[in-house]
């Protein structure tokens, strides 16, 4: 069997992908602070909510990135 080697770049890669999903879940977890006028410690008490949203938006640029990865593949073997 194979392994499966994922170098450095890739994860960098991967990480700044996943930190622009967390900084996207923030501006949403503060635009839902000032439209419902809470209390602006929750931007604290919040976190695990976002972290949790930064995954879900990580997981749906994966599959979006997946999808446009085999249609490039099948274009490109015509």
């Amino acid at each position: 069997m194979k392994d499966i080697v994922i170098t450095k770049a890739i994860q960098k890669r991967e990480f700044f992908i996943w930190l622009a999903c967390f900084v996207v879940a923030n501006i949403v977890n503060v635009a839902s602070i000032v439209k419902f006028q809470t209390p602006w410690h929750e931007i604290f008490t919040q976190l695990g909510y976002v972290v949790v949203l930064s995954i879900l938006l990580y997981g749906l640029v994966a599959v979006v990135r997946i999808a446009w990865h085999l249609f490039a593949r099948v274009l490109s073997k015509k």
